[in-house]
């Protein structure tokens, strides 16, 4: 697909409009890209039991492996956009790319848990693949309809591949062991690299001589970083080493103090202060950080846990799970988040997050009143309400309003934080969720409360979102009528 345009003229951002746009190009290249990092986050899952036997380990410590990806993740999220914008984004993204096969060809060859470490970090660096896509699209499609519905097809495949790509790991771990999936993401990371360094035009934020704000990165990395640390330990609750969740949680606070202090006097910041006092960023962060920590852990933690409890659910193996929650759940936001794109431009991008967000509340409502039935296919249908309702509509809404309502002068800046807030709410929502179930009744007591009751707090979570998404300004300029 081309869009012709007029004759080439470089605007006064430093990016180059007017030439011919080589849609279809361009989108091969970025959603192989995105391919790549999602492999990264969810082909893992059927191989951890495998990772831990062959590296004679325990899965506590596989577990810490994934901590540090997401935490990785999350950190570079915060500074790569913005340093996309001032050396160029195919640039940075190529290099992330890149890293992440450094990254898998590492862990493929690991034989213990630190090298595994190591390797898992390096593939971090690939956490902000989505938001870079999405402004790197944007810098190019300007019409708005067209711009979401691509929108909604490089984001759903954020919430996984159509439910394939678990199904592969696990196959690839069976018959090869779980070398063959770290493998499988070199190869894929490569291509994505290849893809982007060839297909995909340069574009910077400015011309100028704007500076990176280094200090101002670090402090922000630290804050987030030790957060999420934070948060990952209290998520053990009786297990947790509390003395080390609070040394990193206070930390964190004092990392962010400095960095507010820095941004206040750099000649350069990494986020203008006034951007941060801005309403449109302040409310998107906090409609993101509610939805995910309502939600997150409904669909991968509650659900597939309920499924898989002898006693007080289904008792399905880990591979049966998947078939009945989160395969169809990835399906359905997969054939969703196009549509939801573009009704976005034409309908609104509020009114399209609130139908996502009441769906949600809908949806698991559904989960939470049915579990006591006992039955597979209301496990089934709740599992694709909240497909349709979340990772169709909610989660891609989420992602587009980051691009849409950057300022122009740091276009980076809102993307890169507002995936740190996903990744923020997703490592909250399994404190909070975890914290509520193991209150109420625990889960290997033949009883559904603690499931339910957890699932009624996400609920709350996401009504007090949905009331926050009204803050969130309307972005005129992505939006068209009829």
């Amino acid at each position: 697909m081309n869009v012709s345009t007029a004759p080439v003229t470089p605007d006064a951002k430093g990016a180059v409009h007017g030439r011919p746009v080589r849609v279809g190009a361009l989108m091969v290249a970025l959603l192989v890209a995105c391919f790549a990092f999602q492999l990264n986050a969810s082909m893992l899952s059927p191989a951890l039991t495998d990772m831990a036997e062959s590296l004679h380990t325990t899965s506590v410590s596989i577990g810490s492996t994934q901590t540090a990806f997401f935490t990785s993740a999350a950190v570079f999220s915060l500074f790569l956009p913005r340093l996309g914008d001032l050396i160029g984004r195919r640039r940075v993204l190529t290099g992330m790319l890149a890293l992440m096969v450094v990254g898998c060809v590492i862990s493929a060859l690991a034989t213990d848990v630190p090298v595994l470490f190591v390797g898992r970090v390096l593939q971090g660096v690939s956490g902000p693949v989505v938001p870079l896509c999405l402004i790197m699209l944007r810098n190019e499609v300007r019409e708005p309809k067209l711009y979401g519905t691509l929108l909604g097809v490089i984001t759903a495949v954020n919430g996984g591949i159509a439910g394939l790509d678990s199904v592969a790991g696990g196959s690839l771990t069976d018959h090869f062991g779980f070398g063959s999936v770290f493998w499988t993401m070199a190869v894929v990371a490569a291509l994505g690299a290849v893809l982007v360094a060839t297909l995909t035009p340069e574009s910077k934020a400015t011309a100028g001589d704007t500076r990176m704000d280094w200090p101002g990165a670090l402090f922000l990395a630290v804050s987030v970083g030790t957060l999420l640390l934070a948060l990952d330990e209290a998520g053990k609750l009786s297990a947790a080493n509390w003395t080390y969740a609070v040394l990193m949680a206070v930390v964190a606070v004092v990392a962010f103090a400095l960095f507010w202090r820095n941004e206040g006097r750099a000649a350069h910041p990494l986020v203008a202060l006034h951007h941060l006092r801005r309403r449109a960023t302040w409310s998107l962060l906090a409609c993101t950080l509610l939805t995910m920590t309502g939600v997150f852990a409904v669909m991968n933690g509650l659900v597939p846990a309920f499924a898989q409890n002898a006693e007080a659910g289904l008792g399905m193996s880990a591979t049966g799970s998947a078939w009945w929650t989160l395969t169809p759940y990835a399906l359905a936001g997969f054939a969703m988040g196009p549509l939801a794109g573009r009704a976005a431009a034409t309908w609104g991008y509020g009114r399209v997050l609130r139908v996502g967000l009441i769906g949600s509340v809908i949806s698991v409502a559904v989960l939470a009143s049915t579990l006591h039935t006992g039955s597979r296919a209301w496990l089934l249908i709740g599992s694709l309400l909240v497909g349709i309702t979340y990772a169709g509509i909610g989660n891609i809404i989420l992602n587009g309003l980051g691009i849409v309502l950057s300022p122009d002068d740091n276009p980076g800046f809102l993307p890169g934080l507002n995936a740190g807030a996903f990744n923020l709410g997703a490592g909250l929502s399994f404190v909070v969720l975890d914290a509520v179930q193991s209150a109420v009744h625990p889960s290997s007591a033949g009883s559904t409360s603690g499931y339910s009751t957890a699932m009624i707090a996400g609920i709350v979570l996401i009504v007090i979102a949905l009331a926050v998404s009204f803050l969130i300004p309307k972005p005129a300029r992505a939006e068209v009528d009829g």
